[in-house]
């Protein structure tokens, strides 16, 4: 079973404006994986519907609260990307043991030409095949939570310079 844990962010729709407020539409990921004609048991639970901008330490101590807690050893986030790698980072460093991967999209999952189902296809797929570890699935590429970081310039995620 996949335990998929959303916190809002682009892929769900949610969309930052710059007076700080967020606007919302109803994106949620069982239409996604409803369309995709999914074929294996999995679970959502919203943990919270944020823009990743507005996420704190303590929404990460949540969600690894959230991790904690579930028998599930595959756990599948949902997360704005741009503090994707900084979430990556905090679960990362707890060495849950359970194999976790997060996932967003840079064009809002509300939008016609979203890179939302791609990703998230994507990140499904990764996950039945990785081993125990925290990771960033994004644009058909795999970064571990330790070598990842968010190019600005050119809106994807590379891996950092060793």
């Amino acid at each position: 079973m996949i335990h998929i844990l959303t916190t809002g962010g682009t892929i769900e729709g949610l969309d930052y404006i710059d007076d700080g407020g967020i606007t919302s539409s109803n994106v949620g990921f069982k239409y996604f994986l409803d369309k995709a004609n999914v074929n294996f048991h999995y679970n959502i639970e919203i943990v919270f519907k944020k823009d990743s901008r507005a996420i704190t330490d303590d929404d990460r101590k949540l969600l690894a609260s959230k991790i904690k807690e579930t028998n599930a050893t595959k756990i599948l986030i949902t997360h704005g990307t741009f503090t994707m790698e900084d979430t990556a980072k905090y679960i990362g460093k707890l060495n849950l043991n359970k194999t976790i991967v997060l996932v967003g999209s840079f064009i809002l999952g509300s939008s016609a030409d979203t890179d939302a189902p791609f990703n998230l296809g994507y990140a499904i797929s990764s996950l039945q095949f990785l081993k125990p570890d925290v990771y960033i699935a994004m644009n058909g590429q795999i970064f571990n939570w330790n070598n990842v970081s968010k190019n600005l310039e050119t809106n994807k995620f590379d891996r950092n310079e060793k």
